[in-house]
């Protein structure tokens, strides 16, 4: 079967792992660090996927001067403790060398640092099944999806890659806004932290591999 796309772009958290627990904990660590109340779990899971300093700002009320001391204090905790308590969602690794075995140009597409997320993919043996791996600037500068996108977009024209039928699959609203920037449809797993609602303008939405698989035609 030839797959219906040139290039695939994959976000990480919540679509490629369960990056929760440890997101979770260096977010309490970070609140309790700054001396404020440690909301519940359910309000720290709206965290995940977003960029960080949007989050800082909008979710915890903090300025940028604020946002800057929270995320040092974030980073260094992930970076020793909450980067590897991260659990690959059942077959998305082998699915993603069934990408590259196929021939397709393949690149992540995530909001966390790209130290952090190469940190991952080494640790789940899943690095050399991506042409690139695109993420946040470790300054944040780029760290929305739709910049994200763009910056993997422009990596993987670089190689000589095929953009004629890009597809992104992700969890979140971001991914499906982030890849709509970009003429991109966007496969919406329903595997991640995103609510039902949140596939709105996606072109497919799946609930297993076997699903996702049959979605991008291998």
């Amino acid at each position: 079967m030839t797959s219906r796309f040139t290039a695939i772009l994959f976000d990480l958290d919540g679509t490629i792992v369960d990056s929760a627990p440890g997101i979770l904990a260096t977010l309490e660590h970070t609140y309790a660090e700054l001396g404020k109340p440690v909301p519940e779990r359910a309000e720290l899971v709206h965290w995940i996927g977003p960029p960080i300093l949007d989050s800082f700002r909008d979710r915890a009320g903090l300025d940028p001067e604020e946002s800057q001391v929270a995320l040092g204090i974030y980073r260094e905790r992930y970076r020793t403790q909450g980067v590897f308590d991260a659990t690959p969602y059942p077959g998305v690794v082998d699915l993603l060398h069934e990408i590259r075995e196929a021939g397709i140009p393949l690149s992540l597409a995530t909001s966390k640092p790209e130290s952090m997320a190469r940190l991952i993919l080494d640790d789940l043996g899943a690095t050399d099944a991506f042409t690139e791996i695109t993420g946040a600037s470790e300054d944040e500068v780029r760290s929305s999806k739709a910049d994200v996108v763009e910056e993997a977009l422009r990596r993987l024209a670089a190689d000589g890659a095929d953009l004629t039928r890009v597809v992104l699959v992700g969890d979140r609203f971001h991914d499906v806004e982030g890849a709509r920037e970009h003429g991109i449809g966007t496969i919406f797993v329903n595997w991640g932290y995103g609510d039902p609602a949140e596939a709105d303008g996606a072109i497919a939405v799946v609930d297993d591999i076997d699903q996702l698989r049959v979605e991008l035609g291998l």
